[in-house]
């Protein structure tokens, strides 16, 4: 049967409270419409694990035409009469925004198809129920004996539509990412949480015409350094022929991987941009290397749009091309991903001296191109391990994408292992504040420590806030090594009296809880290595690390494997060769 709505009378009446659940009890029951798309589903039935979880109470779930009439219920989804009977419009089926409220005893959780009504349904758990779905290794649950409500009504949209968290144990846990509201990540991929949506390709010019193809046969396609060409260099972009070749093989890129919303046609990971007379002359008349990146890829950009008028192309403003081009505007089909990597992370981005040039750029792209998309990083890549104290600004950096219009935010954290500096806790502040930036940060981490670190949490907030007072005057970048000003040998002496405490504090504790102490002495036990090599040699510390390392798979350092960071730090701190090594290099 229908659902009868109460009449408006009793739908204003909000006096009388009405209780979910009381002592292992309810008169609740979930309902969903016949036609509830995956996500939905999923959200009913994880409504109903937590709910019984947290009191004992189990909801039936039921189809919407199985309501008996005066029968209690949680709508999961949209439903026609309470939308008619309330002014609620249908929402859009790729709507983010979610609302949770009440219709007279009962509660109303919709919003769209993939993602919203089970956003909706997570809010209601986190903000109502008190659920925390901290880390991939610890959800928390609180129990409760009754909980009763009068008159909800709530209702969020995300301050980014596309989120990306890029670290390593997160992004892998699907789980983790629906709940925490991140739909974004590299590989498209379907699942019961609404799916990820994937940016197909980084750099990508020697994806598309590969040197090993071409040079022997073209040279001309490849770029011009000091008057000859060179098969280790970017492409010339000015040639026709490259440019046919790069249609056909977009066309090519799209058919195979038809799931993802966005390609990636992108100078590769290098300056070595050619220097003949025609690209030379485009950059002439459009204002730089970046006008004649756009003025390239707009004609592929061109050719995809009849074909496939609901995909994107994307080229990176990137280094030598970040600065944005004058008499040329990318296509509306094209995504400019917009990269920070020469700025200072430990001020708010906008508020830095540092960071002027980027924030000329980021206005400029900002009013050129329709959709702008940053990559961020939130990490030093050089050394992943050591205390990286950037947690202050990473709500203002977000407001900042946000108030230049971003559609999306990579944040780039420790993406190759587990084991990053403070890793979960970062992980989990960057899911919240890329939905809602104005969120307290300090408020969020002082959650998660209270709540992730048992008895050693004093001690953890102590460290943690230890670690954010290193910030002062200084550049802080992506690379920073141990005798940067930041680090202070008093600094590591009080961090590792703080963290030798919170180690004996979960010294009875599961092995778990340990492990999660652990990561964080790893900490200031990698940085005292690293400036005192010789006594963390004769006290044991280096041997501890390196094991620590090698049972847990921890890479200390951007594209350097566990063995090769070992044997590199053994010739090089303390003159013992272990074997050969690769030196690690700054991107």
């Amino acid at each position: 049967m229908k659902i009868r709505l109460l009449s408006i009378l009793c739908l204003l009446f909000v006096g009388c409270g009405h209780t979910l659940f009381d002592g292992g009890e309810s008169q609740y029951s979930i309902a969903l419409c016949a036609d509830a798309s995956e996500s939905e589903q999923t959200a009913a039935e994880e409504l109903q694990s937590y709910i019984q979880q947290i009191s004992g109470a189990e909801l039936p779930i039921k189809r919407s035409d199985e309501l008996q009439e005066g029968e209690k219920h949680i709508f999961i989804g949209y439903n026609e009469e309470y939308g008619a009977e309330l002014g609620v419009e249908h929402p859009d089926a790729e709507s983010q925004t979610y609302t949770y409220r009440t219709v007279g005893p009962n509660l109303w959780i919709y919003g769209g198809k993939r993602w919203g009504t089970m956003y909706g349904v997570y809010a209601f758990l986190e903000n109502e129920l008190g659920v925390r779905w901290y880390a991939t290794d610890y959800t928390k649950i609180v129990p409760q004996q009754k909980w009763s409500f009068k008159s909800l009504n709530h209702s969020e949209s995300p301050a980014i539509t596309f989120r990306f968290n890029d670290s390593y144990a997160e992004e892998r846990d699907y789980g983790w990412m629906g709940h925490n509201k991140c739909n974004s990540i590299w590989s498209s991929v379907k699942n019961k949480y609404g799916g990820l949506v994937g940016f197909w390709g980084g750099h990508t010019f020697a994806y598309f015409v590969p040197a090993k193809e071409f040079f022997a046969t073209h040279p001309e396609y490849f770029a011009m350094r000091d008057g000859e060409r060179v098969a280790y260099g970017q492409l010339c972009l000015s040639n026709p022929e490259v440019i046919e070749i790069c249609k056909e093989r977009m066309k090519r890129v799209i058919a195979d991987n038809p799931d993802y919303w966005v390609y990636s046609l992108s100078q590769d990971d290098h300056q070595f941009m050619c220097q003949c007379d025609k690209c030379r002359a485009l950059e002439e008349q459009y204002g730089g290397h970046s006008g004649l990146l756009i003025w390239f890829v707009n004609q592929v950009a061109d050719a995809i749009k009849p074909i496939y008028p609901d995909k994107y192309i994307s080229t990176f403003a990137y280094q030598y091309t970040r600065q944005a081009p004058t008499g040329i505007s990318p296509r509306d089909n094209v995504v400019i991903r917009l990269c920070s990597i020469e700025c200072c992370f430990a001020h708010p981005i906008e508020q830095c001296e540092h960071n002027e040039s980027f924030i000329r750029d980021i206005k400029a792209w900002s009013a050129l191109a329709s959709k702008l998309y940053i990559w961020d990083y939130v990490v030093n890549f050089r050394q992943y391990l050591a205390p990286c104290p950037n947690f202050a600004v990473l709500a203002d950096n977000v407001k900042t994408f946000q108030k230049y219009n971003a559609i999306g935010l990579h944040e780039e954290g420790q993406y190759e292992s587990r084991g990053g500096a403070f890793a979960e806790l970062k992980s989990w502040i960057l899911a919240k504040l890329m939905w809602n930036p104005n969120l307290d940060t300090m408020q969020l981490a002082a959650e998660f420590i209270a709540d992730y670190y048992g008895p050693a949490a004093p001690y953890i907030q102590q460290y943690f806030d230890l670690c954010q007072g290193l910030v002062g005057d200084e550049y802080m970048g992506l690379f920073f090594l141990e005798n940067e000003p930041i680090y202070t040998d008093e600094f590591v002496a009080e961090a590792r009296k703080i963290l030798s405490e919170a180690v004996e504090a979960v010294r009875i504790e599961d092995e778990a809880m340990q492990h999660r102490v652990d990561l964080v002495n790893l900490q200031i036990l990698y940085l005292y290595m690293m400036r005192q090599p010789q006594d963390a040699l004769s006290d044991g510390t280096c041997d501890y690390v390196f094991d620590f390392l090698r049972r847990h798979k921890i890479m200390a350092i951007e594209w350097n494997s566990v063995e090769n960071f070992i044997n590199w730090y053994s010739d090089r701190y303390l003159g013992i060769n272990r074997g050969d090594y690769k030196v690690p290099i700054c991107r």
